[in-house]
């Protein structure tokens, strides 16, 4: 494989997509939601009212029912204190894997799909370059973005959340944590990676991008159970389950990789595009 080939390919498409705001707009306005929205509204919000009553009574109930491991990491700490704790290292911490797999799979929903509407799809498939290497930089030019906001994101959560909860916690600072980074820098490029083979692998199929972004937002749908998990208390995302998710990805990007690489065959794209 030819890195300078691929590479070649990776520099095309980004000079395309870079200039597409439909692309781009979906790719930072939702993780502005996550990153400062969310922490906004939990921290800033209620501190500006009174903090007891029915709402902070829910969330002792709710706090009653946390893994015994987070409980004892509570110990010590006041109802507000252990509210704005939870929610945001635990309960928001799924909403970040939204990012890396809602990022890459726009970006991938146009890799063979735009080209069909652009036009160009010819000329990239009579280029002298492998398949695999085709398929490498076409996936390169989701995966590179969709980290780069993904860990741009995190750093702007980590900012808002220690600023903002500075004074809550006598000047402790919540994040980063093992758990954060694990999750970070190790669910979210796998996920990501699988999100993206699948996806390319669906834009080569379909005749448009917005078909592509309609199949491909079904893989979502894991995300947000595991989101719904942790709110309801079924799972929860401390190392051991981290560390089991980045194992369990790591297998499903062997597979999907593989399945990619042995099925891709551009000339049979554009057949399946007319």
């Amino acid at each position: 494989m030819r890195a300078h080939m691929v590479m070649l390919v990776f520099r095309k498409d980004w000079c395309e997509i870079k200039r597409n705001w439909q692309i781009f707009f979906p790719i930072v306005v939702v993780p502005f939601l996550i990153s400062v929205l969310l922490p906004t509204l939990i921290i800033v919000t209620p501190s500006l009212s009174s903090i007891s009553g029915p709402p902070m009574e829910n969330s002792t109930a709710m706090m009653r029912n946390l893994p015994s491991q987070v409980r004892d990491e509570l110990v010590g700490m006041n109802a507000w204190q252990a509210l704005v704790y939870v929610m945001s290292l635990y309960f928001f911490a799924p909403f970040f894997l939204i990012i890396p797999l809602m990022a890459s799979s726009v970006i991938a929903s146009d890799s063979f799909a735009g080209e069909k509407e652009r036009k160009t799809i010819e000329a990239i498939l009579a280029t002298p370059i492998s398949d695999s290497e085709l398929l490498l930089g076409k996936m390169l030019v989701s995966f590179i973005p969709s980290m780069i906001v993904t860990a741009a994101s995190f750093a702007i959560y980590t900012t808002v959340i220690d600023v903002f909860s500075f004074e809550i916690f006598d000047g402790r600072l919540l994040l980063p944590n093992p758990v954060w980074l694990m999750l970070i820098f190790g669910v979210a490029p796998t996920i990501a990676l699988a999100g993206i083979g699948l996806t390319v692998m669906i834009s080569a199929r379909v005749k448009g991008v917005r078909e592509a972004q309609q199949i491909s937002s079904i893989l979502l749908l894991p995300i947000l159970m595991l989101v719904l998990g942790q709110i309801s208390g079924a799972i929860f995302l401390g190392p051991t389950v981290v560390a089991i998710l980045i194992a369990a990805f790591v297998v499903v990007d062997l597979i999907v990789f593989y399945i990619g690489l042995r099925s891709f065959k551009r000339e049979e794209i554009l057949p399946r595009l007319s």
